[in-house]
C-alpha cells in the first residue's frame, strides 16, 4: 500500500466515523465518501483551487468551562472562522489541525478531552470570492481557555475573539461566519456533553 493509499484510507475512516447531526451533514458525508471512493485527488496541490475539491481541517478552540469558542477574523475569507487550513498531500487531518493551530496561534494544541481526537463535524462548502472551490472540512474540538496565551498570525487573521456559544444574538448575521458554524455549535452542545451551562 502506498502512502497515498494509506492516507485515503485514513481520510475515509475519519469521514465514515462521524455520526451525522442532520440530513445536511448526512448528505455531506455521503458526498465525501463517494468522492473518496471515486479515486479523485483529495489534497490541494496548487493554490488556490487545484484540485477544485480538496480537504481542510478546522481547529475549534473550545473553553469548556466558559462555554466559548475562539474564532479568527480571517483576512482572505472576510469572515469569522475557526483556525485551520488545507490538509497537505498524504497528511492525516488530525495532524493538520494541530499543525495549523501551532502555525496560526503559536500553541501546542490538545484535543478536547470529551470529544477526543476524532472529527466532530463534517461540511462541504463552496468558498466565497475569487477562485471559488469546494472545501471538504473536518471540524475538531480543541481544548482551550480564554486565558491562554495566543499569538495571532497577521497574515491569517485581523483579530482573534472568544464567542459565547449560548448567546444566540451574537451569532447573527450568520453570513459573517462559516456556513456550517451554527450547526457545529448545535452538534457541540448535543454531542460534546455541554448541554447545560457549567456552574
Amino acid at each position: 500500500m502506498t502512502s497515498t493509499d494509506n492516507a485515503r484510507r485514513i481520510v475515509r475512516d475519519l469521514a465514515a466515523s462521524i455520526t451525522a447531526l442532520d440530513d445536511v451533514e448526512q448528505d455531506a458525508q455521503k458526498f465525501v465518501l463517494e468522492w473518496i471512493d471515486s479515486g479523485a485527488p483529495l489534497f490541494r496541490v496548487r493554490k488556490p483551487d487545484g484540485p477544485p475539491t480538496h480537504l481542510c481541517s478546522y481547529a475549534v478552540i473550545f473553553d469548556r468551562r466558559r462555554r466559548s469558542v475562539l474564532l479568527a477574523d480571517h483576512v482572505k475569507a472576510n469572515a469569522w472562522l475557526p483556525p485551520g487550513g488545507h490538509v497537505d498531500p498524504d497528511e492525516d487531518p488530525r495532524v493538520t489541525v494541530l499543525r495549523e493551530a501551532h502555525e496560526e496561534l503559536d500553541i501546542e494544541a490538545q484535543f478536547d478531552p470529551v470529544c477526543g481526537g476524532e472529527p466532530l463535524f463534517l461540511t462541504v462548502t463552496q468558498t466565497r470570492g475569487d477562485h471559488s472551490h469546494t472545501d471538504v472540512s473536518f471540524w475538531f474540538a480543541i481544548a482551550g481557555d480564554e486565558d491562554m496565551v495566543l499569538r495571532r498570525d497577521p497574515a491569517e487573521a485581523r483579530e482573534l475573539r472568544w464567542w459565547p456559544i449560548d448567546n444566540a444574538a451574537l451569532w447573527e448575521p450568520a453570513e459573517q461566519f462559516d456556513p456550517g458554524m451554527t450547526r457545529f455549535l448545535d452538534k457541540l452542545r448535543a454531542h460534546g456533553e455541554v448541554s447545560e451551562p457549567v456552574a
